[in-house]
């Protein structure tokens, strides 16, 4: 699986939109963990690593940053997420960073495992792909 956009369900109403998350609708794999990050200073980057078998997928819920992907041939792709009915999907080994946070930026983060301290690849130069 690649790195891609995914346009997430989204019910308009004059009264605001609504976007939902639920199994088998929106994210494409069953997550057993979510967290968000909030209160990221300007200038600040988040991240900085890949998780060896677990599978992301990262929304905006309010504000904007980017998510920067380095691939293993040191070549970079910037997505910038910015709205709440887009999520960027990760496959496992994906080396990422999120930089470039709006003013109360948040992040929420999908995943299709659970927290493992080993799960995580901090050592770019020993990414190693399934």
């Amino acid at each position: 699986m690649e790195t891609r956009i995914i346009a997430l369900p989204q019910i308009v109403d004059a009264r605001g939109n609504l976007t939902f998350l639920q199994k088998g609708v929106g994210c494409p794999f069953d997550f057993k963990r979510v967290f968000w990050t909030f209160n990221v200073p300007g200038g600040s980057v988040r991240g900085g690593h890949a998780y060896r078998t677990q599978d992301e997928l990262i929304v905006a819920i309010n504000g904007a940053f980017d998510v920067v992907i380095t691939h293993v041939d040191g070549t970079e792709a910037r997505y910038r997420l910015d709205r709440g009915n887009i999520g960027l999907f990760l496959p496992c080994g994906t080396w990422r960073r999120m930089e470039a946070f709006s003013t109360n930026g948040i992040g929420l983060h999908l995943m299709s495992g659970l927290f493992d301290e080993d799960e995580y690849v901090r050592d770019f130069s020993t990414l190693q792909l399934k």
